[in-house]
């Protein structure tokens, strides 16, 4: 097990990119005061700013963002459908919180998913030049790793499986990888020990290096160990609280 180095502020080094940025990306039109709310509450969260199990009451968050009830209400719905919150009658917003099945569905489709793109990725011509970009993340992935940049290394380390979809031009399959990796990142949130981690950017080192010599079995066993490894260092939930004021930068 590798542990985080003290925390250096290389994050402008890095061009590690905000989770919702994808979204904003394929959205279309010019960004709505829904979409602000729900992108800045999206990247609360997958940032582990925001941690399963916080309540997202309404007043908090019409004050956090200087916006309408209805704004926030609007966003925390799309939120809900995304399975990133769970709105609970006469109870309000919560950000979700696996169970163990769900994390055990996450992960099966992961991997059936993950194991089709590496297929696909492999059909494609002049696959080695193609990988140059994710070679580049890894290495910045790591070098967040190194530095103790947590949060950018959580964001690298999740787009690396978004952008391998992204790489076929396939929308549909992007936007499921996209939306079960997020998922993923609130079940490790959940379970995982903070301040440790397995050293992802190695396993998604051997994943590209495999798909560069056109290994597709070695591939696939690759990113099969990546997820499972993942799936199986989940420990018990943590305790720690999570103020949505905190999370926006903003102290009562």
């Amino acid at each position: 097990m590798l542990y985080l180095n003290p925390q250096r502020d290389i994050s402008a080094e890095l061009d590690a990119p905000r989770a919702s940025s994808w979204r904003s990306a394929h959205g279309g039109g010019a960004k709505s005061e829904i979409d602000r709310v729900y992108d800045d509450i999206f990247d609360a969260v997958m940032d582990r700013r925001l941690l399963p199990g916080a309540k997202l009451t309404e007043a908090t968050l019409c004050a956090v963002f200087a916006c309408a009830r209805a704004t926030v209400r609007t966003a925390l719905s799309q939120l809900a459908h995304d399975k990133i919150v769970v709105i609970e009658p006469h109870r309000g917003a919560f950000v979700w919180q696996p169970s163990a099945k769900e994390t055990r569905d996450v992960f099966e489709m992961r991997q059936a998913l993950e194991s089709m793109t590496l297929d696909m990725l492999l059909a494609l011509p002049g696959l080695k030049a193609r990988l140059a970009p994710l070679y580049d993340m890894v290495a910045r992935e790591r070098k967040a790793f190194e530095c103790g940049d947590r949060v950018s290394w959580i964001r690298l380390s999740n787009a690396f499986h978004v952008e391998m979809a992204h790489l076929l031009g396939n929308q549909v399959l992007t936007e499921m990888l996209h939306s079960l990796c997020a998922r993923t990142s609130l079940i490790i949130a959940h379970y995982d020990t903070q301040g440790e981690s397995a050293c992802s950017y190695l396993e998604h080192q051997d994943i590209l290096d495999q798909l560069s010599r056109g290994a597709a079995d070695a591939a696939k066993a690759a990113m099969h160990h990546h997820l499972e490894d993942c799936e199986h260092r989940m420990s018990q939930p943590g305790s720690e609280p999570a103020d949505p004021w905190l999370a926006f930068g903003v102290k009562r």
